[in-house]
Order: structure tokens, then sequence, then C-alpha cells
């Protein structure tokens, strides 16, 4: 992209002090310091010129302790999946339960809850439902995202290769020039109106590789909500990154 080279390495600079993890990034085009905190990864980014020693790396963090602890007090607590914690499925918030080992129960299944709330009843060994969970969402992100791609595609006259799925904190979704496609699994946690838009933007790149007029004209043609879903996840997709974190 003609942004020089750069590379990265956690650094433990003040995490007694922040309570967060402080990456310190050398990058070969910077010409200073700069700092800011990643809400996705909830921790603390510094980027440094390639020959920038570590000590001052650490006194630039030292002099902006008290802007960094304010905008990491802003950053929503994480959520991890355990027992009682409440997560989105698909924009609805449901109740997790880990009854433990149980007979003649799936996986994980969606039950009614008391009042409102649904519930995701994870089964088997406790130890192991945080990734049983897991799994099964990535298991529904994918069977939403096949469904999106292929009704976007035969909308669009386009085929994907294939379709992948991560859990980058980057971006939502990503097209290659082949037609590889990749999506963030979190996806699911979003309302279907906003996994559907992301489905069709990275579709719509299958036949223009830019941001374009042509290319949103594209998205809209899929998209009839393609606004609403921008603001969705300009407002709220951030805080997908919260579930499943580490405490």
């Amino acid at each position: 992209m003609g942004r020089g080279r750069s590379s990265s390495f956690k650094s433990s600079l003040e995490l007694e002090a922040l309570g967060a993890p402080i990456e310190v990034r050398r990058h070969a085009a910077a010409r200073r310091l700069t700092l800011r905190v990643s809400k996705t990864k909830r921790a603390v980014l510094v980027t440094v010129p390639a020959q920038c020693r570590m000590e001052e790396a650490s006194r630039f963090v030292e002099s902006n302790l008290d802007w960094v602890r304010e905008c990491l007090g802003a950053v929503p607590a994480p959520i991890p999946f355990a027992d009682g914690a409440r997560i989105p499925l698909r924009g609805r918030l449901h109740r997790l339960c880990f009854p433990g080992v149980t007979r003649a129960r799936p996986v994980v299944e969606v039950a009614a809850g008391t009042g409102a709330t649904p519930q995701l009843v994870v089964s088997g060994r406790l130890e192991h439902a945080s990734r049983r969970l897991k799994d099964w969402l990535v298991e529904q992100a994918r069977a939403d995202l096949d469904a999106s791609v292929s009704r976007h595609s035969s909308t669009l006259g386009v085929k994907a290769r294939s379709i992948s799925l991560r859990d980058q904190t980057s971006r939502w979704g990503s097209c290659t020039a082949g037609g590889l496609l990749s999506f963030s699994w979190r996806l699911v946690l979003a309302p279907g109106h906003v996994l559907d838009y992301v489905a069709a933007h990275e579709v719509a790149h299958l036949l223009e590789m830019n941001h374009g007029p042509r290319f949103w004209k594209h998205v809209a043609r899929c998209m009839p909500r393609l606004e609403e879903a921008k603001r969705w996840l300009r407002s709220n997709g951030a805080d997908l990154h919260r579930y499943g974190a580490a405490p």
C-alpha cells in the first residue's frame, strides 16, 4: 500500500498501572510517536519511529497516562462466555446457561428463558462450554453468510470462489481479486440486516474492487437497508468484540 514497512510486538510498559496490554509498533514511515486506545483489542497502541528507543516510548506513555486511563474507562467491560452472561445472537440478547453434562440434549440449544430473554443452553463439561459455544456461533455465522452471499451473488450475477470466517478486529469482511471472501464470525451477534449488508458489500467487490459510485449502486441493489446497517456498525460494531473476551 506504499505506507512503509512496520513491525509490531507486545510490551508490558505500564501494564500493572493501566490494567491493559500495550502494543508498541515500530513503523518505518513514522516521524513521531502516536498513541491511541483500541476498543476492539482493549489495548493501548503506541506507534514509534523505527529507531525509537523503548525508554522513550515508555516516557511517552507515562506522560499521557491520565488520557489513556480516561479512554480505557470509556471502553465497555469484556463479557466472557460464562454461565449467566448475556450475549446477543442475531441482535437479540440471550442468557447463557451452562448446566454441565446432560443427556439427550444438543451441544447448544436455544431455549425459552425466564421473562422475555431466551437462553443459549450449552451442555457438556463446564471447562469446554466456552469453546463449544464459540464453535457453534461460528457455525451459525457460516450458515447465515453462505445464504446471504449466495443470494447477493445471484442478484449481481457473480460467484465467490470461497468463504472463510475469522476473528479479525480491523474489518468485518474482505474480498480478494481472486474472489475469496472473508468475514468476521462476530457478525452473527449483530442484527440480521447488518450481517446481510456486510455480505452484500463484499459480493459487490467481486464486480468493483473499489468504493466508487458503481460499487455502491451494486450494494444498494442487494441491500435496501444499506444506510441503516452502516449506521449500526459505526455505533455498535466495536461492542461485538466484548463478547467472549477474557475478563
